[in-house]
């Protein structure tokens, strides 16, 4: 094995061990007793039932990602790579459409070797504990649906990039770069208006003392309000959420209808408030620069790596490609992601708490925030001491604890 193997297969294998690592850390740290901040929110049967959520949770996700890179590595080592190039190349001539069907095979592959998970993780753990109200015919649907909008957006885009890397030359990266971002924020736009409602319905909420509360609050931030939305969430699952979405005229605010049954309209207006607060520090703008940015990054050092005879000895291929290069890439590039995926988390967990801060310093009932955030991680069975490794590698939000604490500091 050469130097690129010897980097894949020992950042694929630190990775997986340091994930089972925090894993075990995190069910360890979970054992705690209940936090004095809850009681009263939590009562010890609710507590037992949050743990055993994780702990069932926990071992399902170590059984997937384990299968997953065992699966990978026998793929790998058996030569699967250079047997499905060598069956790919037998049965279609040309170097694009014969890249869309190598990619697309792998990806084929993974999606059915996900698919036994998600399933059991829907109708066996989700329903265990209360969570799952998706029917059989439901989750079908969907999962027709996702792939139908694979095919009908991720096939162009695949044609479009492996097309610029064929044949585009030095300056190939700068053109796929900047037709991917194009792309994207189209998508991003017709997204909230074209693409979600394909999988939930969206309601305009209703006239009434709530929407009376949220307008009369987004008024007095200056808020260009185009829409607030109900979720039909409950169709799929009892938890709950609400999230900021699209931008310019399409942008909206949406509830699921579970957060609204289970929260008074000062706790629901508190939770708009963060939302808004993402907007206002411009959280939404930075995660759309930074997306731009990190795939420049990633398009250059593709281009550096392309068609690399080393990293193809590696994974025993025979023949240079550009597709099975953009596959090799995306395995070499494993450090890079999981450097910069920390990076990402940490700066996801700031921007929470600024967010938290803005809803609790510009609405006056921002005291039912502390409220919300207490129901909604009894009513979706969080982990409430969750472990600092298992939170650096994993959490996009900080730990509640830390939330609370920082919101009654913004109080005092």
């Amino acid at each position: 094995m050469n130097v690129y193997g010897s980097i894949v297969l020992g950042t694929l294998m630190l990775s997986f061990l340091l994930q089972v690592v925090a894993d075990l850390l995190n069910l360890r740290s979970s054992r705690q007793g209940l936090p004095d901040e809850f009681r009263g929110v939590y009562d010890e049967d609710a507590y037992s039932k949050a743990q055993r959520y994780l702990k069932s949770s926990t071992s399902l996700s170590l059984s997937e990602a384990s299968l997953g890179i065992l699966v990978l590595f026998f793929f790998w080592f058996s030569g699967g790579f250079q047997l499905l190039d060598a069956m790919v190349r037998e049965m279609v001539h040309g170097e694009v459409l014969r890249g869309v069907i190598y990619i697309g095979a792998l990806g084929i592959a993974r999606s059915i070797l996900d698919l036994p998970f998600g399933i059991y993780r829907t109708f066996v753990l989700e329903e265990r504990f209360g969570f799952n109200k998706t029917t059989p015919s439901t989750y079908a649907l969907d999962l027709f649906k996702a792939v139908v909008l694979s095919v009908l957006l991720g096939g162009p885009i695949l044609w479009g990039v492996l097309s610029f890397f064929t044949y585009g030359g030095e300056l190939a990266w700068v053109w796929a770069w900047g037709v991917f971002t194009l792309f994207g924020l189209l998508l991003q736009y017709v997204a909230p208006t074209m693409i979600m409602p394909l999988f939930n319905r969206f309601t305009p909420l209703e006239e009434g003392s709530l929407k009376t509360a949220i307008l009369e609050y987004a008024r007095s931030v200056d808020f260009p309000l185009q829409g607030i939305y109900v979720i039909d969430g409950s169709r799929r699952s009892a938890k709950a959420n609400a999230f900021f979405t699209g931008f310019g005229r399409n942008k909206r605010i949406a509830l699921f209808d579970t957060l609204i049954d289970n929260h008074t309209e000062e706790e629901l207006v508190a939770v708009l408030a963060h939302e808004i607060g993402h907007y206002k520090n411009k959280h939404i703008l930075q995660s759309m620069l930074l997306n731009m940015i990190t795939m420049g990054f990633l398009f250059y050092l593709l281009s550096v790596f392309l068609n690399n005879r080393e990293l193809f000895d590696a994974f025993y291929l025979e023949e240079l490609s550009v597709y099975a290069s953009l596959v090799l890439f995306s395995l070499l590039y494993t450090p890079v992601e999981f450097l910069l995926s920390i990076f990402l988390q940490m700066l996801s967990r700031r921007n929470e708490f600024q967010a938290d801060h803005y809803a609790v310093t510009t609405y006056s009932g921002g005291r039912a925030l502390l409220d919300a955030l207490k129901k909604l991680s009894r009513s979706n069975l969080s982990n409430l001491t969750p472990h600092p490794l298992y939170v650096m590698l994993n959490y996009s939000h900080p730990p509640l604890l830390e939330r609370i604490t920082r919101i009654r500091t913004s109080l005092s």
